[in-house]
């Protein structure tokens, strides 16, 4: 067997933009031939994955599993929207969530090396869909919840089938009491958490930066008034921010609570629960929100622009 060197990885990964360790293995199996190395990659799909590789992937689907007290919710991206439909791809989301269930995984790179039911890794996984498919895929991100009693909530917006669609939200309510009746108010709130999308649990939750700029803001609104005027001016401001962006201060969406604040909703649900209950945390996933797309071209427009000689 041929020794394989640092050198003949470099050499290869810059050939084919495959990952080193998928460039060492081709380079073991292939007993250091580099075009045999090559075409192992190619065979493997994965020099074909790497080529599309810096293709923006913005669409996709967000997969939500919960079992018993765990949850996750994960984001896989794809180039367009028309994947996002393909039964292949949507079998690969669903997977990688129950991949990361079982295995209780919200770390990406964890995750990805993790072993994908059939064979290879979820990134072997991936790689194969991409040589498949056509398109450049990724997994972004990955987010879990646990209660050690109680219910974990779950709701899925635009969904395409069960457990997958463009937002996904995850609600842990921590309690001893009635599951019958958490279960309900974990599905509630988490409908309140996809239409409304706080930013944080509570004000702890909160950058301390942004809260710092709001605050900032509230006083530049106000200078030239009492000191202690506007102090409580800042405070009040504050309470309103928090209204807005925290999920246990926002007033509900839901008819039958009246406004209340979910905070206040959770408390008074004790009652038929039989037991303190605590909303412990949330998570909600919206499909493609921070990544930057590039601009759509307006094919129209540049055929136009063709025929008129201005292209």
């Amino acid at each position: 067997m041929a020794n394989v060197t640092a050198a003949m990885v470099k050499d290869l990964r810059e050939k084919t933009g495959a990952g080193m360790m998928d460039c060492k293995t081709a380079l073991t199996e292939s007993d250091g031939d580099s075009e045999a190395a090559v075409d192992w990659l190619r065979k493997k799909g994965l020099s074909k994955a790497a080529k599309k590789s810096g293709r923006v992937a913005a669409e996709g689907l967000i997969a939500v599993a919960v079992s018993g007290h765990d949850g996750v919710v994960v984001e896989v991206n794809s180039e367009t929207d028309f994947v996002a439909r393909n039964e292949e791809f949507q079998a690969l989301a669903h997977t990688i969530a129950l991949v990361a269930l079982e295995k209780g995984l919200s770390d990406v790179e964890a995750l990805k090396g993790t072993h994908y039911p059939g064979g290879g890794t979820v990134a072997d996984a991936i790689a194969n869909a991409i040589a498949t498919i056509g398109e450049n895929m990724n997994l972004r991100r990955a987010a879990d919840v646990h209660v050690e009693q109680g219910v974990i909530g779950h709701y899925v917006h635009n969904a395409v089938s069960e457990g997958l669609g463009k937002i996904g939200v995850l609600v842990a309510l921590e309690s001893a009491g009635n599951k019958d009746v958490l279960a309900p108010l974990a599905k509630q709130i988490a409908l309140h958490v996809a239409a409304a999308g706080p930013s944080a649990l509570d004000s702890s939750g909160l950058d301390p930066n942004v809260v710092e700029r709001e605050k900032a803001v509230l006083a530049d609104k106000n200078a030239g008034k009492p000191a202690h005027v506007l102090e409580k001016i800042v405070e009040s401001g504050l309470k309103t921010y928090y209204k807005e962006v925290c999920l246990i201060d926002q007033p509900s969406i839901h008819a039958e609570h009246a406004g209340k604040a979910i905070g206040q909703v959770v408390k008074d649900a004790e009652k038929a629960v039989g037991a303190p209950v605590t909303l412990k945390a949330f998570v909600r996933y919206a499909l493609g929100e921070g990544i930057e797309k590039p601009p759509e071209l307006d094919f129209a427009a540049e055929v136009a622009a063709a025929a008129s000689g201005q292209a």
